[in-house]
């Protein structure tokens, strides 16, 4: 069992402490001992430290205190520039301006960050994935300069913890893993699937606090509604037409 996995938390406050260079370092090399398509590596990792870089991201990941915090901000991209430099260069001609190319990079780009994760928390430090990264992609393009074939997918805060929250409930194993097959769910199952998530102290709360019956209708009205996953859609793939995936 590792402990880390099974013990992980967001953190979203963090003490001043810098994280030592050894430490970062480490973190790093773990990420890029990740699995990867191919082995290709198709991705690229921009550690941002600089409080005035820090500044400017802040905006595009809704302004969440954590992001200014936070010692460390790492931004997990899709790259295909640098392997298309590469082939190009040893007289080969890439092909990958199109989606496909674009879904395996960032599927490489999410498990290196991962990896990341899970070697910061081994060593003590804290993390909190932004998914606010693939959001905002076009503007956090513009702040860290990323060129054409390099798109971010994710980012993830990483310092000394500044808080010790509870663990998060998750569902129960039941609700998301399948033998052999996929069996769909009945009504009966989604209501004892979800009771325990719906019983939760904090859920309840979160449901009150939004004035909603249910706590599906907080996912669906509130943080993520039909009409802000129809405008970051549009934006997104424009993002993906402008850095040469579609």
């Amino acid at each position: 069992m590792v402990k880390e996995i099974f013990e992980h938390r967001s953190i979203r406050k963090y003490q001043s402490k810098a994280i030592p260079a050894e430490a970062l370092d480490s973190i790093l090399e773990a990420a890029t001992r990740a699995s990867n398509t191919g082995n290709m590596q198709v991705y690229s990792i921009i550690v941002t430290t600089d409080e005035k870089i820090k500044q400017e991201l802040a905006p595009t990941h809704f302004n969440q205190p954590m992001v200014m915090q936070a010692p460390a901000i790492l931004t997990f991209c899709a790259d295909f520039n640098r392997f298309n430099k590469w082939c190009r260069q040893r007289n080969a001609q890439p092909g990958y301006d199109n989606f496909l190319s674009f879904f395996t990079a960032a599927t490489d780009a999410v498990i290196a960050a991962q990896n990341a994760a899970i070697e910061a928390e081994s060593l003590g430090l804290g993390i909190c994935y932004l998914g606010t990264a693939i959001y905002n992609a076009g503007k956090i393009i513009e702040i860290l300069n990323l060129p054409k074939g390099v798109v971010p997918i994710t980012a993830i805060t990483i310092g000394y913890p500044g808080e010790a929250p509870e663990l998060t409930e998750r569902l129960p194993i039941e609700a998301v893993v399948h033998f052999q097959k996929y069996s769909d769910y009945s009504k009966a199952d989604i209501d004892r699937l979800y009771t325990e998530k719906e019983a939760h102290s904090d859920n309840r709360r979160f449901t009150a606090e939004n004035n909603k019956d249910t706590l599906a209708q907080v996912f669906t009205d509130v943080r993520y509604p039909q009409s802000n996953n129809e405008y970051f859609s549009k934006v997104l793939l424009e993002v993906l037409k402008q850095q040469g995936f579609l």
